[in-house]
């Protein structure tokens, strides 16, 4: 008799709260997992209403905080799907070849593309800086980011026709590397805002990383890391400027970088051991000494190439 009164009934979730539940799940999944979650929460919900209702207000959101890179048709080059390179929801612009890309969101591909009109594109002072930056960013990603895209855009003065005045440009670089057949997928986003203050001659700069890895096979494991940086370096000509940033920014991924290959290196020792109770369910103690045996931490030192 007590358990009964124990038991609590069962509600039925609104059709709000089963929406806004669904959409939690869609903008949480790890980069480049959206469309598995998607598939499973249809087969959970039951409800195509509210899938579509979900998907709609979630994809567009996690294809711009994930800066997912779209092949626009006809190889008219790539877009990086963005809050900075947004022009409408479903309209997207590639500064780098004038163009403007009209994105489904949720099958997550590119259409169709027009040219930018002369109102969403930068003054020709503008793209002198612009231009020479997203050189120096394109050379410095091929080096350092396999199969990795960058974009420069310009987010304020974008109308200035000459010196005097203030105008901020935004480095986008975006990267990942899906390999779901060996239960791994990680990606990385940093975006580099570039504040040309004239009037001071100076160039206030500010960097965002988010680093995200995720390894399922015998487990759950997510890596979830992001950094803020802060630098400066003086205004200068078009050249030297692009050359100065693209200099600082590389300095401050690479030292991030090598920061959490060292991190990594200590999983065995630290980190693992910081997951599990001293001594499990099974009364018998985690052999420490010898995590290796474990093709978790083996396969998470082979994909950093750790331990050579």
């Amino acid at each position: 008799m007590a358990d009964e009164e124990d038991e609590l009934p069962e509600t039925e979730l609104s059709y709000d709260q089963k929406k806004e539940i669904a959409k939690w799940f869609l903008l949480n999944a790890p980069a480049g997992e959206i469309n598995y979650v998607a598939k499973d929460l249809k087969a959970v919900l039951s409800d195509e209403e509210v899938y579509k209702e979900a998907a709609m207000e979630a994809f567009p959101v996690y294809n711009k905080s994930h800066m997912i890179c779209l092949e626009m048709p006809s190889r008219a080059g790539d877009v990086i799907v963005s809050s900075y390179s947004e022009i409408t929801e479903n309209e997207y612009l590639d500064p780098r070849t004038a163009q403007v890309a009209i994105v489904d969101h949720v099958k997550q591909i590119c259409t169709k593309v027009r040219p930018a009109n002369d109102e969403e594109l930068p003054s020709l002072y503008i793209e002198e800086y612009r231009s020479a930056l997203d050189a120096e960013i394109q050379r410095y990603v091929s080096e350092s980011y396999p199969k990795g895209m960058s974009a420069v855009n310009c987010v304020k003065g974008k109308d200035t026709e000459g010196p005097g005045s203030e105008f901020e440009l935004v480095v986008i670089i975006t990267a990942m590397r899906l390999s779901p057949q060996n239960f791994c997928n990680g990606s990385w986003r940093s975006v580099w805002n570039i504040d040309f203050q004239d009037e001071s001659q100076v160039l206030d700069i500010k960097g965002k990383l988010h680093v995200g890895a995720h390894y399922f096979e015998e487990g759950n494991v997510e890596l979830d890391a992001r950094k803020e940086f802060q630098d400066s370096t003086i205004f200068q000509s078009a050249d030297d400027c692009a050359i100065a940033i693209a200099n600082i920014i590389k300095h401050h991924e690479t030292e991030y970088l090598t920061a959490l290959e060292v991190a990594y290196s200590k999983l065995p020792d630290n980190t693992f051991k910081d997951l599990r109770r001293k001594l499990p369910v099974t009364r018998t103690l985690f052999p420490w000494q010898n995590t290796l045996q474990f093709s978790l931490t083996r396969e998470v030192e082979k994909e950093l190439g750790l331990g050579k």
